[in-house]
């Protein structure tokens, strides 16, 4: 694709996510509905803050498309910074950990991640386009343009805060509310959710590494000069 073209899919799936958020906040105001975000809002669920992570992702990428053609490379490299960081730690990881878990659980037992009485309450096209199509947009990026990975050591740290952060989120909220985010967990035992957690977090490490593998097979040594240094 051209940069034109580039610049153009970044700002239509912008919007996509745009109006994604805008509808879910819709469908919160429902009585029935909005009785799943209680005790910490719809953010509580990885999916949602996923939305929320791509809105700000792309919204720094489309700034950079115009920042890039108004001022040239040299005069935006920390946005152009910002926008790997963004993208090489959250934003890819996320968007491909929430694909692979819900999908993996809800192939073998949906009634742990998205019981069949939610099929009434949320259209089909919102649960793949939360679930399924974060994915093609997620990889799709890697192959339109290329992105600095920080060194190994402090990618990897940088995405274990985060990841440690949301489970501590989620304990959290399970401490003061007695109810857990996912009703899954309540069938696990302490042991069982140590591991659900570790297994998960290293999904996340997983893809990271994937993310930059596959990088470096389309680009080539990008951001090499950085990891030297």
């Amino acid at each position: 694709m051209t940069r034109t073209s580039t610049s153009i899919y970044h700002f239509l799936v912008l919007n996509w996510y745009i109006f994604l958020n805008y509808y879910i906040s819709q469908e919160e105001k429902d009585k029935e509905k909005s009785e799943l975000f209680q005790n910490g809002g719809r953010w509580k669920y990885l999916t949602f803050l996923n939305v929320l992570l791509q809105i700000i992702f792309y919204g720094v990428t489309c700034l950079e498309d115009v920042l890039k053609r108004m001022k040239g490379k040299k005069d935006i490299k920390f946005i152009t910074a910002f926008r790997d960081l963004l993208f090489t730690v959250l934003a890819f990881p996320v968007s491909t950990c929430v694909f692979l878990l819900f999908w993996i659980l809800f192939l073998y037992d949906r009634e742990l991640i998205y019981p069949k009485f939610l099929d009434g309450l949320f259209p089909m096209w919102l649960n793949h386009t939360m679930h399924t199509f974060i994915f093609p947009f997620a990889l799709a990026e890697i192959f339109l343009s290329p992105h600095s990975y920080l060194p190994k050591k402090k990618g990897l740290s940088l995405l274990a805060a985060v990841s440690l952060a949301y489970i501590s989120s989620v304990l959290w909220i399970y401490l003061k509310t007695g109810t857990w985010v996912y009703p899954m967990f309540a069938k696990l035992s302490p042991v069982s959710l140590a591991a659900f957690f570790s297994v998960s977090c290293i999904c996340g490490a997983s893809v990271y590494l994937l993310g930059e593998k596959l990088n470096h097979w389309k680009w080539g040594d990008v951001g090499q000069s950085k990891k030297k240094k």
